[in-house]
């Protein structure tokens, strides 16, 4: 919302001095955000004053085009020219080059005179051109920065001014005023006006607010005036689109009188641009006083007006000349020829106000917040009107901003108003809040007087009535976001002052900390981030593509959840796998040129079961039972934190005499077992089978018990190729929630022996389909205590092995925690694991 200062002033005690960097500071004491200043004089600069022609002779050039030669006197005749400068004629008469055609001798138009600026750092100077030195400028609206029309320079006479010779053109226009801007939250709506920004002034400084509501006199309602008729068979939320409808008539207004410079240079400053008389009137008293109004050429009306909902398939042409389609919740304003305009977001074309318009018929209406911020998206129409009415509009000032309209349409476009008045409408039930004496106290944790608490609200406009155990509070109408005592309490330390809360740190109670999964899940995202993974975040929502390649490790596709409102109807599931995302910020940045990636992710997967949602929701405004809740919990998807591995590229960036080693699946199977060791969960790695993972390169990652956790290895040829992603890019995918519940709750570490120890090789011949995972497994578990760790070193088929075996070449390390092992007892320990090889998968030792 932008505040022009001097409009400001009408209404608040803002001093003389005081710019829009100190109202702004003065206003962000009550809460409002500031946002930018608007002051015309920062890029325009005099000497700007009124000169009127004295002869202009057109000279044609070769080029074709004709060009004025003009004598401008810029101070009033018989007068000496007090300005000094280059160009500046003492005389006071100026010669001008002028190439605009639109003015004649005897008129008032800008002039620039030498030592000016212009917008745009554009600095007027004198100059050769055309054969004469041309000492000034004939502005144009647009050269002024006060409009686009460029066609011809501004002749006063139009604006309706006769101003003397000389005068201040800056001043006169209003081009010395300046807006502060600040930023509106959505529950203070009654802030999109001069009313309620100038009532906030107030509360921030302590001084007078004079409403300008209270100086309209509203006469009373007639039931001759233009009929009027409000029906709404399809309510939402049981509300009725409209609940208020005021129309008054003015006719004979003269189309040809212009806009008065001072409320042209109020609106243009409030970010608004002039279009005509009628229509700037229109947006000069919804900025005023915050009711949006709409006007309509009386005489292009046929029958009476009905609000009402849209019929099915039914269309209007707007104001913006777009033919659309409404919907049946879109509440309509309508006469005898249809729909002649969205209710609270745009006119339609048929009635639209013009430059013949005479007769006018104006709309102060009050709609329901829900039906027009539906409407407005649906139609993706933003407007100044609907931006207010979605934020709540005071129902009680529609009248007032009708007559409002009135007096000024009769005052500056010469018209005369109709005594009826049409008002139909209900009013609403007022609101009355019940505030315990002691809640604003302890919310706050602030002291509270008396005087305070009734002091406050009675100034925000409430009325307040002292009750056995605290107030009854009354809200006033334009404030529809006050419902509740914490909605009243943030009002009463809003404008008692934030700064008088006490700054008190909490004492956090003893023998509390991080939970244990809150440890686990710390210590785990920073041993990756330590091993040289960057972390990142990508969106849960993928395409159903994604889900069915990543989220099942078959084909046939995964159950997922599909979003009823999704931001892209592409992306219009939640992930069932943390890998996809992973996958559009690996692309992402390597088409920004990194090529060598090694990224990871830790996130909730949503995995549907059988059972979502609920038949019903429960009412608002009561605890659900235990039972209910069980129930609620039951429809809400399982969401397992998974943690997420990509690498791509090399593992490190090249260098003087080093060779970056590729990423590769056993990269990928590392850190898998990386996760596990971190958290004391021992991994069991073998050959697995996952439809986004290469065939022969996937590994299955398993806890002791069997439960599968995750997969791990190269990522499939063919899904690599059609994302445009480098070849032999790994990844690995864990529920590390299932960690979490497998881990200890202590890890303990293991003591460091000094004793030697002792290492045997063994190779065995076995099967080729026995994976040397399970045959690690019966060495290490027939090795007994003494084996400190076994490792597969080498796996050869060919010559000297029979067809349909393979050699596993396996390193066994044995220590024992008291005493330095005889070759012997190393030697029993290795025997006994080749035996239970042997015994399991008919290995044989080479």
């Amino acid at each position: 919302m932008r505040i022009p200062l001097s409009w400001l002033r009408e209404y608040a005690q803002v001093p003389a001095d005081a710019t829009a960097e100190d109202v702004m500071e003065d206003l962000v004491k009550v809460g409002l955000e500031e946002e930018d200043v608007h002051r015309p004089s920062d890029e325009l600069q005099g000497p700007i004053v009124v000169g009127q022609v004295l002869s202009m002779e057109p000279e044609p050039q070769s080029n074709g085009k004709t060009i004025n030669w003009c004598s401008v006197r810029v101070v009033p005749e018989g007068t000496e020219q007090t300005l000094t400068g280059k160009g500046i004629e003492p005389s006071g008469v100026q010669g001008i080059v002028c190439g605009a055609h639109n003015f004649t001798v005897g008129d008032k138009v800008v002039v620039t005179l030498p030592g000016a600026v212009l917008p745009g750092d554009f600095r007027i100077s004198p100059r050769k051109t055309y054969g004469h030195v041309s000492a000034g400028m004939i502005a144009s609206v647009r050269e002024l920065g006060i409009g686009e029309d460029h066609d011809g320079i501004l002749v006063l006479s139009t604006l309706g001014l006769d101003p003397e010779v000389g005068t201040d053109a800056m001043e006169l226009l209003g081009l010395h005023d300046q807006a502060a801007e600040i930023n509106v939250t959505p529950d203070r709506g009654y802030v999109f006006s001069i009313r309620g920004a100038a009532r906030e002034y107030a509360h921030a400084t302590g001084t007078r607010f004079t409403d300008p509501a209270a100086a309209v006199v509203v006469p009373e309602a007639e039931g001759n005036g233009y009929p009027v008729r409000l029906e709404d068979a399809a309510p939402i939320y049981g509300k009725p689109g409209c609940d208020r409808f005021v129309a008054r008539t003015v006719r004979g207004v003269d189309p040809s009188r212009p806009t008065p410079p001072w409320m042209s240079a109020r609106l243009r400053l409030a970010g608004i641009r002039s279009i005509s008389l009628v229509v700037d009137i229109s947006n000069y008293v919804m900025l005023e006083l915050g009711q949006p109004l709409h006007f309509y050429d009386l005489d292009k009306l046929t029958g009476e007006i009905v609000v009402r909902r849209a019929a099915e398939g039914e269309t209007l042409k707007t104001l913006d000349e777009k033919e659309r389609r409404l919907s049946p919740e879109d509440l309509l304003i309508t006469d005898g020829s249809g729909a002649i305009g969205i209710a609270g977001v745009m006119g339609g074309a048929s009635t639209e106000v013009s430059g013949g318009t005479q007769n006018v018929l104006i709309e102060a209406a009050h709609f329901e917040e829900v039906s027009i911020a539906r409407s407005r998206r649906r139609h993706k129409l933003p407007s100044e009107a609907s931006k207010r009415f979605e934020r709540g509009v005071d129902w009680n000032v529609a009248d007032v901003a009708a007559q409002r309209a009135v007096d000024l349409l009769v005052e500056l476009a010469g018209g005369t108003a109709d005594e009826s008045v049409t008002d139909v409408g209900t009013a609403p039930e007022p609101r009355r809040i019940d505030l315990p004496a002691q809640f604003p106290s302890q919310l706050i944790g602030l002291d509270f007087t008396e005087s305070q608490i009734t002091g406050t609200l009675q100034d925000l406009g409430a009325s307040v009535e002292k009750t056995e155990g605290g107030y009854l509070v009354t809200p006033p109408s334009w404030r529809p976001d006050l419902e509740t005592p914490q909605d009243l309490t943030e009002e009463i330390i809003r404008l008692v002052g934030y700064d008088k809360i006490p700054s008190t740190l909490p004492v956090a109670p003893p023998g509390r900390g991080l939970t244990r999964v809150q440890q686990q899940r710390r210590r785990l995202m920073q041993s990756l981030a330590a091993a040289g993974l960057t972390e990142v975040l990508s969106y849960p929502f993928v395409t159903e593509a994604d889900n069915n390649t990543f989220g099942a490790p078959e084909e046939g596709g995964v159950q997922a959840l599909k979003l009823a409102n999704p931001l892209s109807a592409e992306y219009g599931y939640l992930r069932t796998s943390v890998l996809p995302g992973l996958f559009e910020v690996a692309k992402r940045n390597m088409s920004r040129g990194f090529r060598d990636l090694a990224l990871f992710e830790s996130g909730t997967v949503f995995l549907p079961g059988d059972h979502l949602g609920t038949e019903s929701i429960p009412p608002l405004g009561a605890k659900p039972s235990d039972e209910v809740l069980d129930e609620l919990y039951a429809g809400i998807p399982d969401q397992p934190l998974h943690v997420g591995v990509l690498l791509a590229g090399h593992e490190s960036a090249p260098g003087a005499g080093t060779t970056p080693r590729t990423w590769d699946w056993a990269d990928a199977v590392d850190f898998a077992r990386m996760m596990g060791d971190v958290l004391g969960v021992e991994l069991v790695v073998e050959q697995g089978s996952h439809q986004a993972f290469h065939p022969g390169r996937t590994a299955r990652i398993a806890l002791r018990s069997g439960e599968t956790v995750g997969y791990a290895g190269e990522l499939h040829p063919k899904l690599l190729a059609a994302r445009d992603m480098p070849a032999r890019t790994v990844a690995a995918e864990l529920d590390v929630d299932a960690l979490f519940d497998a881990a200890p709750d202590v890890i303990v570490a293991r003591p460091i022996s000094s004793f030697p120890i002792s290492t045997q090789d063994v190779a065995l011949v076995v099967a080729e389909d026995v994976p040397a995972e399970q045959v690690r497994e019966a060495l290490r578990e027939g090795a007994g205590e003494l084996l400190e760790d076994v490792a597969l070193f080498d796996v050869y088929a060919g010559a000297g092995i029979e067809p349909g075996s393979k050699s596993l070449a396996f390193a066994l390390r044995f220590r024992a925690p008291d005493r330095t092992l005889t070759a012997d007892e190393a030697s029993e320990a290795r025997a006994a694991a080749v035996a239970l090889a042997a015994e399991r998968f008919g290995a044989v030792q080479r």
